[in-house]
């Protein structure tokens, strides 16, 4: 078993150093007390393992608003046994009053502090929500933009598809336009020739019986 006698320095009393030396106690096998002194200083007596006493003194040896330990000067030793628990050593009555009103002054100041810096966290909160609304509106915006371009283009598109349809129904009239004047075309040239055949079969009908009546007469031909 180890001992140490330490002295805190710095900002130590009237912030409720001694009762975070005594919680820090709790669950620890851990004997002795602490006390303020008339410098102003913190002393702390403490006997235990000695991890444990290492443990303890890490836990201490703060700097957390509003306790600011400036300077820790540890003397070791070995244990007396001479404490059964740990206990806070009080002053006289009007000396700890003080300090209990000091540190609840102290205590309200920070929550003071605390709530301002809660309500500037809802203030900055309600900025980003600001603008993160203001973000949505544009996007918003934005899409029914886009949505009203592939609009107009739908209709470009239903447009240019029936524009699509047209052009192939005078394209189907065209052909049969076509079809129906090769198909005449066709038909005229096989009226056109069964007409020429049929014309000089006359015209050699006639050239043969002129030719007769020229060779009966004595002209030959």
């Amino acid at each position: 078993m180890k001992r140490f006698v330490a002295t805190a320095r710095g900002r130590v009393q009237r912030v409720g150093y001694r009762d975070h030396i005594y919680n820090e106690t709790f669950e620890r096998d851990i004997s002795g007390y602490v006390k303020n002194l008339e410098t102003g200083e913190v002393e702390i007596v403490a006997e235990g393992g000695e991890q444990e006493l290492l443990d303890f003194i890490s836990k201490i040896n703060i700097v957390r608003r509003p306790i600011a330990v400036k300077s820790f000067t540890v003397q070791w030793g070995e244990a007396t046994g001479e404490y059964a628990d740990f206990e806070i050593i009080r002053g006289d009555l009007q000396e700890e009053t003080f300090e209990r009103m000091d540190y609840a002054g102290k205590v309200l100041h920070s929550m003071d502090m605390k709530l301002d810096q809660s309500l500037q966290l809802q203030h900055a909160m309600l900025g980003k929500q600001d603008q993160s609304l203001k973000l949505q509106h544009t996007m918003l915006d934005k899409q029914d933009q886009m949505l009203e371009k592939q609009d107009r283009m739908l209709d470009k598109q239903d447009q240019s598809l029936q524009l699509q349809h047209m052009m192939l129904e005078k394209q189907d009239q065209s052909l049969q336009i076509g079809i129906e004047t090769k198909e005449e075309i066709t038909g005229l040239r096989k009226d056109t020739g069964k007409y020429l055949d049929d014309e000089f079969k006359e015209i050699k009908k006639e050239l043969a019986s002129i030719k007769g009546a020229l060779a009966r007469a004595g002209i030959q031909v």
